[in-house]
């Protein structure tokens, strides 16, 4: 019991490391404003930064588990890793997420940060400032931040 909660630790640290620089270092500036449009376009872009950050994540873990020994196996590292890969495809199409933060009660703060919140912040000029982030960014990485979770849960147990 005590080798599997020490894999799942180390393997959801690896791939939240490796989400981090997937998503935001990896992620082309092409695919983070066509991720979302309707279409092929869209939905070709989203896929394109999905493999990379899956990759990215698997390129993460792969030192991590060599280094300490994980066991990890081919069927967990599949199911894990393809799970994480289409609850991110899922979030990152953008009208599902905002969909659901809206059934959830949270289409207000999923709008925070944005021109379409009832309370932005103006400038002195009373046009909509810059924010250094938005509801709808932190309900991604916390949905994101889930399904690591459950990814690393899925590689550490089978």
């Amino acid at each position: 019991m005590t080798d599997a909660a020490a894999t799942f630790a180390a393997v959801f640290i690896a791939l939240y490391v490796g989400h981090s620089v997937g998503d935001h270092w990896v992620q082309s500036s092409c695919q983070a404003a066509t991720k979302g449009l309707p279409g092929w376009s869209g939905r070709l872009a989203c896929g394109r930064h999905v493999l990379g950050l899956t990759l990215t994540k698997a390129a993460v873990l792969a030192p991590v588990a060599l280094v300490l020994g994980l066991a990890i196996t081919a069927l967990g590292l599949v199911a894990g890793l393809s799970v994480d890969a289409a609850s991110h495809y899922w979030a990152d199409r953008r009208t599902t997420l905002a969909k659901l933060a809206a059934t959830c009660g949270k289409g207000e703060f999923y709008s925070l940060g944005t021109p379409a919140h009832p309370a932005h912040p103006v400038t002195t000029q009373g046009k909509p400032a810059a924010t250094l982030g938005t509801g709808a960014y932190a309900l991604d990485q916390s949905w994101h931040m889930l399904w690591l979770g459950i990814a690393a849960l899925i590689i550490a147990a089978l």
